[in-house]
């Protein structure tokens, strides 16, 4: 049996239970708990604290993780395979100053101090620009270490950024983009790595499936050609003979952001009968 690691609470833990709930895997959602088990594939969840699944990971207590690269790359003094980018979680580590101080570079934090969560990164990254600053490691609110006195600037994990405007700070410099990742050990026996592989082709089919929609839409056969190029298949297009001589269906997988424009576009040209439908999962 697998044992994948997962965020106790936070940002990733409900997105992390989502997904496998979306990959078909039933797992009891008590973080309370310590450790649940599927009921229906091989595979039990253990809650931790984020910071602490690289290492749990890289040990082997447990085989998998689902953790933000960011944690990946600030612990990497305990290795782990990244194995895939799982698209939720988005975010970046960045620097901020205040808004009001003139930024003339990077240049700017030479000399200076500058307050983190994230000094093994920091660290690699003004190393490898040649930046010599004082790093103040602090556990939590780090926006507030300029107003504070603490720190001339900070480097910390940014989504949307308002938390920097409500504190009076400038993104000026985007160190690492981020995203939760699913991590293993080194080295897993191959026996668990079939199962490994089995839970990733699950992951990979809703992750594709993902803002996408199923069109059909029936076209004169004489304006197929022109049909496919504006609604063009992942391979080979489907394509089905009408009872109505003369026509024939097109069946097609579109991103959901481009369905009403593609839609007008094969009215255009003689379309007709334009069906969207929602797609569930996406087997490559």
């Amino acid at each position: 049996m697998l044992r994948i690691a997962l965020q106790s609470k936070g940002r990733l833990n409900e997105k992390s239970l989502e997904l496998l709930r979306e990959a078909g895997i039933s797992v009891e959602e008590n973080n309370r708990k310590l450790l649940a088990r599927s009921s229906n594939f091989p595979i039990e969840v253990l809650y931790l604290r984020d910071d602490d699944i690289p290492q749990t990971v890289s040990c082997g207590i447990a085989d998998l993780g689902i953790v933000g690269y960011n944690e990946v790359m600030e612990r990497s003094s305990h290795p782990v395979e990244v194995l895939q980018h799982l698209e939720f979680g988005k975010c970046r580590l960045s620097l901020a100053i205040p808004k009001y101080v003139e930024y003339p570079g990077l240049e700017f934090f030479n000399g200076r101090k500058v307050a983190t969560s994230y000094p093994g990164i920091l660290k690699s990254y003004f190393d490898g620009k040649g930046i010599v600053c004082e790093i103040r490691e602090i556990a939590g609110s780090v926006e507030v270490s300029p107003s504070i006195g603490l720190a001339d600037g900070i480097f910390d994990i940014v989504s949307s950024g308002s938390t920097l405007v409500r504190n009076g700070l400038a993104e000026v410099e985007t160190v690492l983009e981020s995203d939760a990742v699913l991590v293993v050990t080194p080295g897993l026996e191959e026996e668990k790595m079939r199962t490994v592989r089995t839970l990733m082709s699950r992951f990979t089919s809703v992750i594709s499936s993902r803002g996408k929609k199923y069109m059909l839409v029936n076209v004169p056969n004489g304006k197929i050609e022109e049909a496919l190029k504006i609604i063009p298949s992942m391979k080979s297009p489907t394509l089905l003979p009408l009872a109505d001589k003369g026509w024939s269906a097109i069946h097609a997988v579109v991103d959901e952001s481009e369905v009403w424009e593609k839609a007008d576009r094969l009215k255009q040209i003689g379309a007709e009968d334009i069906l969207i439908l929602s797609m569930e999962k996406l087997i490559i």
